[in-house]
């Protein structure tokens, strides 16, 4: 992971603002060479995923995206109530996008009782069961349907996946 940018949004909310997160996306893309990685984790809205006090829009994400990963390849995952909402505005070839719910769902595992999302807990969980974006991805999706089912939870969240045109050719395994 070297090589790959990693941000981590609980920066920015300790900050509270999205002129925050954009610096610190920048300044962590800056070294960047093979391409970025964008995880975030957060209560999401129709309107886009809570940052602090703010929220952060889809078109708000997708410039700062192309400010400071460009054309690299670039991995971003959503983890948020209605997260889909971020697919078609964060499109483009280099781009591999997974979020945790549609763009009219939620998703699942924000009681008080849970320690990580139903997504969160997927992903971590499937990890280490995988060698690459593509797999993670519809592995981790898998995973949060059986959750759901398991627990009952209505409707389901259809975790939602997009893979651009270039982006796999650039993935290696990790």
């Amino acid at each position: 992971y070297s090589a790959w940018a990693r941000y981590f949004a609980r920066d920015a909310v300790e900050q509270n603002n999205t002129q925050t997160a954009a610096a610190l996306l920048a300044n962590a893309t800056k070294t960047a060479k093979d391409g970025c990685l964008v995880y975030l984790s957060s209560h999401g809205l129709p309107q886009g995923i809570v940052l602090g006090n703010e929220i952060v829009t889809p078109n708000a994400l997708a410039k700062m995206l192309k400010q400071s990963c460009g054309t690299k390849p670039t991995v971003v995952v959503i983890s948020a109530c209605f997260s889909g909402v971020f697919v078609p505005k964060l499109k483009a070839p280099n781009r591999l996008i997974v979020t945790a719910a549609r763009a009219d769902r939620t998703s699942f595992g924000c009681g008080t009782t849970d320690r990580y999302p139903y997504y969160d807990t997927c992903f971590l969980h499937t990890l280490s069961q995988t060698h690459d974006f593509k797999s993670l991805a519809l592995k981790t999706r898998d995973c949060v349907a059986d959750m759901e089912y398991e627990t009952g939870m209505e409707p389901p969240s259809e975790p939602q996946i997009y893979i651009g045109k270039t982006v796999l050719a650039h993935l290696k395994r990790w």
